[in-house]
């Protein structure tokens, strides 16, 4: 993103805010890993949606109608010596002529500042609740003011949940944002399309972990979006599993939910496939079934449908597909009314995607689902689940957990899959493993001799 894409999000918001308001929005804070090992600094998404600002220590300050500057940042001075150990810093000049800020003043000074910010102000517009010691550094400075009463010093007497409004805005991508996406999309893709050419049975779920962070990273994607699942046979059923950390089986199936973070923006990702790159007549079935599942659903995504249309389609075509293979028994309308399904599919057809992978921004707007509309961007990712042990279920199915998950933006005319360049479709699957598995079979033939 560049400068005039972060400074019309602070007008937009300003606009919301209104000249008798201000808004204070602080990043994350640094968090201990162990000892003295820190986690990699990461800024909030809020925060960094409206200033690009990548540094820790740092708060953003939005005043409408300021005669010296309506948008201030605190931050760390430069330090010569802190930036030997730990690398460079912007500093107030830096804030300013790199990040846009109108003024600049050392964030160990906030206290001394912020309380002449909110001075004579109606409304503050914070996210309370997302961090305690700065909820707490905010009412000490609100009480500060209300202490200078007799003065004629006016505190405010408002408090508006800044959150509700800036993630409205987030919920529609720019094509700056929509462009960004993109590319985390392709990365993700290209990383789901290496695991697949490296897997074979006797490997260790980390080993095809690391293939898929070796792709994000030499895409200039630094991170994973999240902790990466890489679960094979029994380990595919549980839904967030992440130990990653158990050996892949000849037979089983292997489920990978994975995407990256590219320039903060989130890409995510699930493909299954089997093992030894051939589906087992069963696997083929529940494969096949999520699969329509998810044709349905991605064919609700559209402007004029609301939120839940994508899963009720994905419910139905689940649903359909477990009664005429047993799997459930009775009426399809009763089965769907009384929920049978979530027996075998639990979780809901998707989220919002952006700067977080579950992203930001309202399901229903007062009792209604949300209706879509261009420029929102969701996954799809209905899927199956059924293991060992499932009382009455035949032991064919067992151990047999199947999620199809692509990345759609809701566009002009109907959606576009932005994760369209990773195969699904079973026999493209097939053919794809069956190819790489031959070209090292030769390879290794060709080493051997």
């Amino acid at each position: 993103m560049n400068k005039t894409e972060f400074a019309r999000r602070r007008k937009r918001l300003m606009q919301l805010v209104g000249r008798d308001g201000i808004a204070i929005l602080p990043t994350s804070p640094v968090r201990s890993r162990n000892r003295d090992v820190e986690y990699p600094f990461r800024a909030d998404s809020d925060f960094y949606y409206l200033t690009g600002f990548p540094e820790p220590e740092a708060v953003a300050v939005l005043v409408p109608g300021r005669p010296h500057g309506e948008y201030i940042l605190f931050c760390r001075e430069r330090d010569p010596e802190m930036e030997t150990w730990h690398g460079r810093r912007a500093g107030l000049e830096g804030a300013m002529a790199q990040f846009g800020a109108d003024d600049a003043f050392p964030i160990s000074d906030i206290d001394e500042i912020l309380p002449g910010l909110l001075e004579n102000r109606e409304r503050v517009y914070y996210a309370m609740g997302c961090n305690s010691e700065f909820d707490r550094q905010v009412m000490e400075w609100i009480n500060l003011l209300r202490k200078k009463s007799r003065a004629g010093v006016h505190a405010p007497g408002e408090f508006i949940a800044l959150d509700h409004a800036l993630h409205d805005m987030r919920l529609y991508k720019s094509s700056n944002e929509i462009k960004t996406m993109r590319r985390a999309a392709q990365i993700a893709a290209a990383a789901h399309m290496r695991a697949m050419q490296v897997c074979q049975p006797g490997m260790m779920e980390y080993q095809v972990e690391a293939e898929l962070l070796h792709e994000f990273m030499r895409e200039g994607a630094p991170s994973p979006a999240y902790p990466s699942i890489v679960g094979g046979g029994a380990n595919g059923c549980i839904l967030h599993y992440t130990e990653n950390n158990a050996p892949l089986r000849d037979g089983d199936l292997l489920l990978i939910d994975a995407g990256c973070e590219y320039d903060y923006y989130a890409s995510d990702i699930t493909r299954t496939f089997p093992v030894n790159g051939r589906f087992s007549p069963a696997q083929r079935a529940l494969y096949e079934l999520v699969l329509a599942a998810q044709y349905a659903a991605i064919e609700q995504v559209r402007p004029g449908n609301h939120w839940n249309q994508p899963h009720e389609a994905a419910v139905r075509v689940l649903s359909a597909g477990l009664l005429e293979l047993g799997l459930l028994k009775g009426k399809l309308d009763s089965l769907i009314k009384n929920e049978a399904y979530r027996r075998f599919y639990m979780h809901r057809t998707g989220h919002w995607l952006g700067m977080d992978v579950h992203d930001v921004g309202d399901y229903k707007v007062g009792e209604a689902w949300r209706v879509l509309e261009p420029g929102m961007v969701m996954t799809i990712e209905p899927g199956l689940y059924i293991p060992a042990g499932s009382k009455g279920v035949p032991k064919k199915w067992w151990d047999i957990g199947i999620r199809i998950e692509d990345d759609v933006l809701v566009t002009k005319d109907g959606c576009e899959v932005l994760t369209c360049d990773v195969i699904k479709e079973p026999d493209a699957i097939e053919a794809w493993m069956a190819g790489q598995a031959s070209t090292a079979t030769r390879s290794r033939r060709k080493a051997s001799r």
